[in-house]
């Protein structure tokens, strides 16, 4: 945690907004409890909220709204003072927040990387032809289409321990996950591989949490600058570069990952369609001491995947669902 000297005087009551699903209410609890050790004698709460996105399970993200549905009822509540902040998984926080916003602090970072997850089967390598393999994300999906292409892959909507009975009762042979979420509730021995990151490279943001505030409020920065993890912070900035050079969503199969290699970050990313027919791969390696220098970093990466042909394909898949070409 970070050891910044706050300037305010300790708070007397916070209110945490969350969804209400087992694993966002773990993130909030986990918040909540790391609050209440920073200042005893606050009285921090949670309140629970059922978003748009927990509501809409039989179509894919891509066709209902992206992931932004995850977020919008919880920022209302930040909005007319029900709530002072929000906790969101990173990975499902669009790029540009709306105006009026802001990210208060990226907590230190999870496994970033993805999980195979099957009761049968110890690996992808392992799945017959025809097995059928479920994920909530297109990015996922392209990656097991050009891998795998002898797959069969499936939407798989839910919150997790919903995905978890889907397979359980035999629907998917093997379904891929976060292994951050995972983790966290205490499900690591559902986890039957971890993919290495050339494998299937993570979404920006994969296991890190971001805390959202109403933009204004310097005394609620103050109390939350002690859960700043700064490296992982700017690796996720310079990831999240990436997909706003792009206009990436969760209608784009857009992966960025970033590792530090001593005061350099290393930035990998890939843009492809979602049946892998085509990609366009970047990467960039560079100092980086603060925020400038991580979205130069992602800038960087992202010109090398425009030159690729990554606009082409973000513009024929915007094209495809009726939106408006990136700028």
């Amino acid at each position: 945690m970070n050891s910044e000297t706050l300037t305010a005087a300790p708070p007397t009551e916070l209110v945490i907004a969350s969804r209400e699903s087992r694993l966002a209410m773990w993130q909030a609890e986990f918040v909540r409890d790391a609050l209440r050790k920073l200042y005893p004698s606050c009285d921090v709460r949670i309140l629970g909220m059922t978003t748009r996105g927990d509501q809409i399970l039989d179509r894919t993200l891509s066709k209902v709204g992206g992931k932004g549905l995850f977020v919008k009822e919880l920022e209302t509540a930040l909005a007319d003072g029900r709530a002072d902040l929000a906790v969101h998984s990173l990975k499902d926080v669009p790029m540009s927040l709306p105006e009026g916003f802001v990210l208060a602090a990226v907590m230190e970072r999870e496994d970033p990387r993805d999980a195979f997850v099957s009761n049968d089967y110890d690996s992808l390598d392992a799945l017959p032809a025809g097995s059928v393999v479920g994920t909530s994300s297109l990015r996922r999906e392209a990656m097991l289409r050009t891998r795998y292409p002898h797959l069969v892959v499936q939407p798989l909507r839910g919150n997790l321990d919903t995905r978890l009975s889907k397979l359980d009762r035999g629907d998917y042979a093997a379904i891929i996950l976060a292994s951050a979420g995972l983790k966290r509730l205490g499900l690591a021995a559902r986890i039957r591989a971890c993919l290495d990151v050339e494998t299937s490279l993570p979404a920006a943001g994969q296991g890190a949490l971001g805390i959202e505030i109403r933009a204004g409020r310097p005394e609620l920065q103050a109390w939350l600058a002690p859960l700043k993890h700064e490296p992982t912070r700017l690796a996720v900035e310079a990831e999240r570069a990436v997909s706003r050079a792009l206009g990436g969503s969760c209608d784009v199969p857009l992966a960025a990952h970033a590792r530090w290699q001593g005061e350099r970050l290393s930035l990998v990313s890939c843009v492809s369609m979602p049946d892998g027919s085509r990609a366009a791969f970047g990467e960039a390696c560079a100092p980086v001491a603060n925020e400038a220098e991580a979205i130069a970093l992602g800038d960087t990466v992202a010109r090398t995947l425009v030159a690729q042909g990554a606009r082409a394909v973000v513009d024929e898949l915007a094209a495809a669902r009726g939106a408006e070409p990136a700028a």
